[in-house]
């Protein structure tokens, strides 16, 4: 009995200790080990966003960069933190196993940190204090300074890749998923993984954006760097609690398989009988401690909600043509650095929006036809013989929408805020998107219990009975009293000459400084 007890007390997930091997559920895992990876996300999310949060605030008043510039840079910066996971997770994978990957990446996180707030603190690492209102008047930052400062950055970025993709993944593998018990820890685990993440942004957002304005940025830089000491300390001290996977081989590979064998057998008929496809025998599964992908129709070429990838890449094809041709052009129209103002983009987004609607309101009144000329309004679950592509320009004509009007809008937030409320008037752009959200819940369920009371519903379960055309066709018209409303208050609206530099500003302050001069 006590034998059969041990036997039961190793997890059967695969996870094994840094020698290889099997551990016990009762001496490794579980909350015990996840505190310490808690604790550390805790601290390395204070010590991120004590950095990013406060990034472009360094850039235009420490660097003399412009808003544009230091913009693009911490956009820059970010998108490389969210791309190098990738080479993170394919070594932790393949190679080195996720804990020593993130032990060796933490370390290059520090160094990074290190020496960021050094090229904060050390005098004469940045350019000389200025006063004047415009970053391009001051000194402009050395190539040394810069690339002191944009070095630390990037070598953060490069741990960050090795870190963001183990940690959490490490904190799962404390739970073994063949114990019904430790499954359900598993869920509870993501429940505080996610408050120790808010808890180290909320002390970010309020503590250290205080002590980085207010006393200033070697101390405001120093705290995140002691941060996330602090934090791979609690994590390596939780060494002797956790439990490993072992590297499974390159996951690329596997993927290349899958893609290559796709193409070979596009025309091969998919059999009903999950049986016949290739899997691992069940015993190779238990022995690596994984479970088998079940056969879905998820991912079926073409299946309806990809088609918003349609919008993903025409928002992305329209961010390059504006800035790389538009803006370019409209720049000898108008002569305004920007091409067009901020409102004036938006307004061009607020029309697309009005389109989008309306076209969407037409192709639904077809897709009805369609349903109604053969037979098919009252039938449910059956296909209609209409290509999905006929929804196709609703989603482009989305993307080019919110090229225009997303992008203005959180810069304009940005641009258009007082100094000392650029984090507020940032986080406006955010809230206006949570109120729209909860308008628009509000909308469809009020639009559905009215239109069901008066006669015909416009949104049923069954969308071939339901009339989601004067549903489209109802905000279209609210999209256009917004822009009607939107001309007001643009009309009544003036801008922060010293946040647009546009060319009249300049202009008319070129002329002070002149009349100034003669006197």
């Amino acid at each position: 009995m006590a034998l059969q007890e041990e036997g039961d007390d190793y997890t059967k997930d695969g996870t094994v200790d840094l020698r290889g091997n099997p551990v016990r559920r009762s001496q490794r895992g579980r909350w015990k080990a996840c505190s310490f990876v808690i604790v550390y996300e805790m601290f390395e999310r204070m010590a991120y966003y004590g950095i990013s949060s406060n990034l472009v605030i360094f850039m235009t008043t420490k660097l003399h960069q412009g808003t544009v510039q230091s913009s693009n840079n911490v956009t820059n910066w970010v998108g490389t933190i969210f791309l190098t996971p990738i080479l993170g997770a394919y070594v932790a994978d393949a190679h080195l196993g996720r804990y020593l990957t993130f032990v060796i990446s933490s370390a290059i996180c520090f160094l990074g940190m290190l020496v960021l707030t050094l090229s904060v603190s050390i005098p004469g690492m940045n350019p000389p204090e200025c006063s004047t209102t415009s970053a391009e008047d001051c000194e402009q930052a050395s190539v040394l300074q810069l690339a002191l400062f944009f070095g630390a950055l990037y070598i953060l970025a490069f741990g960050t890749g090795g870190t963001k993709p183990n940690i959490s993944t490490i904190g799962a593998d404390q739970f073994d998923e063949w114990d019904p018990k430790e499954k359900m820890q598993k869920i509870s685990f993501f429940n505080w993984w996610m408050f120790g993440i808010f808890f180290g942004t909320l002390f970010a957002n309020t503590i250290l954006i205080y002590v980085q304005d207010n006393v200033g940025w070697g101390w405001g830089y120093g705290l995140p760097t002691l941060g996330l000491a602090i934090s791979i300390s609690v994590f390596l001290l939780g060494t002797p609690f956790y439990r490993h996977k072992l590297p499974t081989g390159s996951p690329f590979l596997t993927m290349a398989r899958v893609i290559v064998a796709s193409f070979r057998k596009a025309k091969a008929p998919t059999p009903r009988d999950p049986t016949r496809f290739h899997e691992p025998s069940s015993l190779e599964y238990e022995r690596k401690g994984t479970f088998p992908i079940h056969s879905t129709q998820s991912l079926r070429y073409i299946p309806p909600a990809s088609l918003s990838a349609f919008g993903t890449v025409s928002f992305l094809v329209s961010i390059v043509i504006y800035d790389r041709v538009l803006v370019k052009i409209a720049q000898k129209l108008t002569g305004n650095p920007r091409g067009i103002t901020l409102l004036q983009r938006m307004g061009i987004g607020l029309i697309f929006y009005i389109i989008v609607m309306t076209v969407a309101s037409f192709t639904e009144r077809y897709r009805l036809k369609v349903a109604a000329d053969h037979g098919l309004i009252h039938q449910t679950g059956v296909k209609l013989p209409l290509t999905i592509f006929v929804l196709l320009p609703q989603f482009v004509l989305m993307g080019i929408a919110d090229a225009f009007l997303v992008v203005a809008k959180l810069e304009f937030f940005y641009d258009q805020a007082p100094e000392s409320m650029k984090s507020l008037g940032t986080s406006y752009s955010l809230t206006s998107l949570g109120i729209g959200n909860f308008l628009s819940s509000f909308l469809l369920s009020t639009v559905s219990k009215i239109t069901i009371k008066h006669g015909r519903g416009w949104i049923l379960n069954n969308l071939n009975e339901s009339r989601l055309d004067y549903y489209y066709l109802f905000f279209a018209l609210l999209n256009f009293v917004n822009f009607a409303l939107f001309l007001v208050v643009v009309k009544f609206y003036v801008y922060r000459a010293e946040a647009t530099h546009s060319v009249n500003v300049k202009e008319e302050e070129s002329k002070v400084v002149g009349i100034k001069e003669d006197e």
